[in-house]
């Protein structure tokens, strides 16, 4: 993988300028590399995603 695979055009309108009032309803997409499948959610829901034993390994 290079650095370059991650050029992209990105228009300037389409860049957030100040963070939605209640961060946690931001948009969330999900990649499931296995099921080859794209979800669309919402911030708030990332703890679904996460590890749980890893979360549980750094207290």
């Amino acid at each position: 993988m290079k650095v370059t695979d991650f050029d992209y055009e990105l228009p300037e309108e389409l860049i957030a300028q100040t963070p939605i009032e209640k961060r946690d309803t931001s948009k969330l997409m999900v990649l499931n590399r296995k099921k080859e499948t794209i979800e669309h959610k919402i911030f708030s829901d990332i703890i679904d995603y996460l590890n749980k034993r890893r979360l549980h390994s750094h207290k």
